[in-house]
């Protein structure tokens, strides 16, 4: 059984609306990205979200509809599943409010529409009509009031009436604006661009004639031809833009020439444009003017000319440059969204004959390849990464053209530098203070060393200077504690004193020595009292009030000795003990050192608890106790002080080794925590939880809040070689960094050992409107993304795989290479030439060099390694080579049932994707007794799909993506009992994702034996998308499955749509019910969302508790 859950969310834009939707008074944006809703106000600034929700299907329209008793805008959503709904907004809980529940129009008759699915609506909106097949309109009427009790009000879509239309292959299509909008008899007319079976480009116009039906029935309706225009229409011709009053009429607008016409007068003007172009989108901007927008990124001005209300010319021009437009939405005052889904959206604001980008909006769609960098180790090429460890990033091609780029998407709670000072080794704690009593903000910075201590002032500009001496502190001597407490003092406590100083004038106010010959191994301190362990043996209690006078103080003994102590700022009159032995903690009295309870933090009485904290992290609850144990496990539990009991207890692993934490304020009185391990984490509150995140700060050993007037709200940081002041966010986010390329980046490879990208990527130009494309094989550094050479490919040559490679070699023995696959787009080759394989070494100075190649006749679609060897994905074969004396051999070769789109190899089998026939597996076996080698099937799944990739997830486990968004995991029953059973690859797992996957990355994750999942790879779509896949293990197949159902039960999606529907499988062959043996994370992380009465409900026959299941479940959503 499989598991998957999204990492990064989809990013393409494709369709866009501004409506009046939160609020009857301000306009908003609603942007659909592939299966979700982002809903931005618009404001001083640009554009702010303020909602997002997930749909259940792709998001193929978007329309607003405006019922009469409604204030506000309704949104009417139409998917990929052939459902469409409508969605208001309630302002009472700040959620989506399904106002009509989705509508199923599949129609399996039908053909789907070869362009994308249209929703129009009349101007008058008294109708609606979508294209979702060929040749067929439905037209939805949009009713006026009826008195009959249940009738939908006027503004809300009726029921469905089929129209079938001769015009099969629809261009463009619109409503065009009524010349009596009073009249409710004119009848709406719609434009129609088609082009017919000779490939000629004509234009009509119907009219619809509608009758309504009974109660609860479709009415009927037909569209008459009523226009033909008689002119010749441009074969470039792509989109009709109607016009408003006082002109009427609509434009024609095509790759050489815009033409205006006028139905009622038969009268046209054309215009030739000057350069040709392919237009893609257009938005109005008013009754004259529209912006469009071209293939290329271009964002053009059309003003029509008018005298006397007739259309006499126009005026065309060129604004800028930015991403390849998906769709235009003019939102005002000269600001126009820009939404893409091969470039980064933007908001960009148009001025007289140019234009500025105000805005832009991250977008990594389309991804067309990906690889996996180790951020943790370099040593080989081992994927054993974990994404949310924050170690691993993912490294993309992303992008098309001009705005090609690589992203870098990294999971973690984000650090941004602000300042470095210097190198610094061996820094074991800082502390933040403050040198005045004026203000709450600190501005010096205690640094300890293993034997030493080290203190940094920092002025209001943020110039930092090293003090020789401050305030009286011991500076030769390591420091265990430095803090402003009550009064204007400053409290320092080093292993053999503990010094109380004045603020203002540096002098000592009280010290106190370490008795004997022990030593202070830990120190906590609130404003009034201080804590210290002497030795582990002994907890001492000073007054900080009363200058340092001994409050209390007890000894342990050897056979219990102290491991870690706090006195927490959120209960003054406490302390909390570690021990070493029995894992427990004690919470003490701290004016008396009186016993008040004993926790036992873990069953395994080995454990010992090293580091302590007890903090306020979630507002209207108890404070938190965190318990860190030498093992790298966290236990936090509530504290009720009041009845001293602990309650709700979970346990988490961070690492191999004990973490060390460190409260850091937030701006509501609530706390993060750091958690300092060899994976440094923040642990914060979210929506009632705590989160564990990690963050992405390598080698971090000790941190510090550190909010100074230079740099509010920051933090210090060091890690084993120097000192950091940084920002760090407060939440988990993807942060993802962007290097343009200006190429599509199709291919991408990356080699630990040269620390360098191999780059597959083209270029496209237009020169004198001709477009020219040229390839690229690009090495470029893995640090700062420069690009280090280039090698061009011919003329006509594309690349289309490339792979990092260890070969044998006569000097080096193992030698690293980049293998590159290209084909060639035209037939004039000799010899049937149709690509090529190239070897490329890197020298000395980080140069390419062409080591062999050889010409193939088949397109090298994939490529991978096998022991050294090249296995080679040509059209109708996949071919292995054999790279001797700087030669390629062939060695053996096996034909496919039509064309392999990807390949993957384990040990000696080739798992192949045919672009047609599914996946096939294939057996490499080496010749013996002179006998050739063979490339055998061992295998096959024996149904149609349109593969576009796949990888394995296990032993005789593999997963495949299809084109049209599904995915499968297929298994090989090597141990079936008849020769057939062991050829079948049967299904073991299948769900519809609705994104289409361009590839799939293997990747190994260490988990421990009771890890619910076992993650497998990562999965790359061309919306956007990058998702996890696990493997399910045995023991929680049954209890994730059953708590999907349950859970699906009571979360709902916009427009009721149900979730089985939803997940289910579909191609053009077979439609499935439901998800089969696939569970959608996502869905199953909701349930931490869901209240604490339903959560109940939904674990009611489960055989587990609430708790059990938000620990498994928690646990699953730290993956990601």
């Amino acid at each position: 059984m499989a598991y998957l859950a999204p990492i990064h969310r989809p990013s393409s834009v494709r369709h866009a609306l501004k409506l009046r939707f939160l609020s009857a008074n301000e306009k908003c944006l609603v942007v659909a990205k592939s299966n979700r809703l982002d809903i931005y106000a618009l404001t001083d600034d640009g554009l702010e979200l303020q909602y997002t929700r997930a749909v259940y299907g792709k998001i193929t329209m978007l329309e607003k509809l405006r019922p009469a008793s409604s204030s506000t805008d309704h949104l009417f959503i139409g998917t990929d599943r052939y459902t469409y709904f409508s969605v208001s907004w309630d302002p009472r809980i700040s959620h989506l409010r399904t106002e009509k529940s989705y509508t199923d129009l599949s129609d399996k008759t039908g053909r789907d529409s070869q362009s994308e699915d249209r929703c129009l609506i009349d101007p008058s909106r008294r109708f609606m009509a979508l294209g979702l097949f060929e040749g067929i309109l439905t037209v939805l009427p949009l009713t006026h009031k009826s008195k009959k009790k249940g009738d939908p009000e006027s503004g809300s879509p009726g029921e469905p009436a089929p129209v079938r239309i001769p015009e099969l292959f629809l261009r463009s299509s619109a409503f065009l604006y009524s010349r009596n909008p009073a009249s409710e008899k004119e009848k709406p007319k719609l434009a129609l661009l088609y082009e017919d079976s000779h490939e000629k480009v004509g234009l009509k116009i119907r009219s619809l004639n509608y009758a309504a039906g009974g109660t609860s029935e479709p009415g009927s309706a037909e569209f008459i031809e009523e226009y033909r225009f008689q002119e010749q229409v441009d074969l470039g011709a792509s989109h009709i833009i109607p016009v408003p009053a006082p002109s009427y009429g609509f434009l024609i607008i095509a790759e050489v020439s815009i033409t205006y016409v006028d139905e009622v007068s038969n009268h046209h003007l054309i215009e030739p444009l000057k350069e040709a172009t392919i237009f893609v989108t257009w938005t109005q901007i008013d009754a004259q003017r529209w912006l469009l927008a071209d293939e290329y990124g271009k964002i053009y001005l059309l003003m029509l000319l008018v005298e006397d209300h007739d259309v006499v010319g126009w005026k065309f021009h060129l604004l800028g440059t930015t991403s390849r437009a998906s769709v235009l939405v003019y939102l005002d005052a000269g600001l126009v969204f820009v939404g893409s889904h091969q470039g980064d959206s933007k908001v960009i604001r148009i001025q007289e004959k140019s234009m500025e980008v105000m805005q832009t909006l991250s977008n990594i769609a389309p991804i067309l390849d990906f690889t996996i960098m180790d951020m943790g180790s370099r040593a080989g090429d081992t994927k054993t990464n974990e994404y949310s460890s924050g170690q691993a990033r993912l490294v993309t091609g992303s992008g098309a053209f001009h705005d090609g780029s690589l992203r870098s998407v990294r999971s973690g709670v984000g650090l941004e530098e602000l300042g470095n000072l210097g190198e610094m080794d061996h820094i074991t704690e800082l502390f933040a203070l403050r040198s005045g009593s004026g203000t709450e903000l600190v501005d010096m910075l205690v640094v300890s060393f293993i034997d030493e201590t080290r203190v940094f002032s920092f002025s209001g500009t943020g110039e930092v200077e090293e003090r020789d001496d401050y305030k009286g502190f011991v500076l030769n001597e390591s420091t265990l504690l430095a803090v402003n407490v009550a009064q204007n003092r400053l409290l320092q406590v080093t292993t053999s004193s503990a010094r109380l100083l004045d603020l203002e004038s540096g002098m000592t106010i009280a010290t106190w020595m370490v008795p004997g010959p022990q030593s202070i191994i830990a120190a906590s301190s609130n404003q009034y009292h201080l804590a210290l362990s002497l030795g582990g043996l002994e907890v001492v209690i000073l007054d900080v009030s009363a200058d340092l006078q001994v409050k209390a103080r007890k000894t342990f003994g050897t056979d219990v000795q102290i491991s870690c102590i706090d006195v927490p700022a959120v209960l003054q009159d406490t302390l909390i003990i570690g021990f070493w032995r029995g894992a427990n903690i004690s919470v003490f009295n701290i004016g008396t050192l009186e016993e008040i309870t004993t926790i036992r933090v873990s069953e395994d009485a080995g454990a010992v608890p090293r580091s302590v904290l007890l903090t306020q992290i979630l507002p209207e609850h108890s404070q938190t106790l965190f318990v860190a144990m030498a093992d790298g496990n966290v236990v936090t539990l509530s504290y009720d002080p009041t009845k001293a009991s602990v309650s709700d207890r979970s346990s988490t692993v961070l690492g191999t080794q004990q973490a060390n934490f460190k409260a850091i304020p937030r701006d509501d009185n609530l706390f993060n925590v750091f958690a300092m391990c060899e994976h440094p984490s923040l642990i914060y509150g979210s929506e009632g939880r705590i989160v564990y995140s990690a963050v992405t700060a390598e080698n971090a050993s000790c941190v510090c809040p550190f909010d100074c007037e230079a740099y509010p709200g920051a933090i210090a940081i060091a890690t084993a070689e120097d000192l950091k002041i940084a920002l760090v966010d407060n939440e988990r986010t993807t942060h993802v960094q962007t290097l343009p390329v200006g190429e599509t980046v199709r291919r991408i490879a990356y080699s630990t050992r040269l620390k360098a990208f191999g780059l597959g990527t083209i270029k496209r130009t237009l020169k004198d409107g001709v477009e020219i494309v040229q390839s690229h094989f690009k090495l470029a550094d893995e640090v700062v993304f420069s690009e280090l050479d280039t090698y061009d490919l011919n003329e006509d040559e594309l690349v289309e795989s490339v792979v990092r490679a260890d070969v044998d070699d006569a000097v080096e023995g193992s030698a690293e290479r980049f293998i590159v696959g290209t084909a060639y787009l035209e037939d004039d080759h000799p010899d049937s030439v149709r690509g090529r394989i190239i070897v490329f070494e890197v020298t000395q100075d980080r140069m390419l060099r062409v080591v062999t190649e050889v010409a193939v006749k088949g397109a090298c679609r994939a490529l991978a390694m096998m022991d050294g060897k090249i296995v080679a994905a040509l059209v109708k074969t996949v071919v292995i080579y054999d790279l001797e004396d700087d030669a390629l051999h062939k060695i053996a070769s096996y034909r496919t049932a039509t064309a392999p789109i990807d390949i993957a190899v384990t040990s000696n089998f080739i798992a192949v994707a045919d672009i047609m026939k599914s996946v096939s597996i294939v057996e490499f076996k080496r010749g013996t007794a002179g006998e050739p080698d063979t490339l055998t099937e061992v295998a096959r799944h024996f149904q149609t799909a349109w593969s576009t990739a796949v990888a394995n997830v296990d032993e005789n486990t593999y997963l495949e993506s299809d084109a049209e968004g599904n995915l499968m995991v297929l298994r090989q029953n090597v141990s079936g009992i008849t020769a057939d059973d062991r050829r079948r690859l049967e299904v073991t797992s299948e769900i519809r994702l609705g994104e289409m996957v361009n590839r799939i990355r293997r990747i190994n994750v260490p988990t421990s034996t009771d890890a619910t999942v076992i993650p497998r790879a990562f999965m790359a779509t061309v919306d956007g998308s990058i998702y996890l896949f696990a493997l399910i293990r045995q023991n929680k197949q049954d209890l994730l499955m059953r708590l999907q159902s349950n859970v699906a039960k009571y979360v709902h999606s916009p427009g009721n749509v149900p979730f089985n529907k939803y997940r289910a499988f579909k191609n053009e062959v077979r439609e499935a019910e439901e998800p089969y043996r696939f569970v959608d994370g996502e869905l199953v992380e909701k349930f931490l969302d869901c209240p604490p009465a339903m959560q109940q409900e939904i674990v009611e026959g489960l055989g587990v508790g609430v708790e059990e299941v938000k620990s498994m479940v928690e646990g699953l959503r730290r993956l990601h």
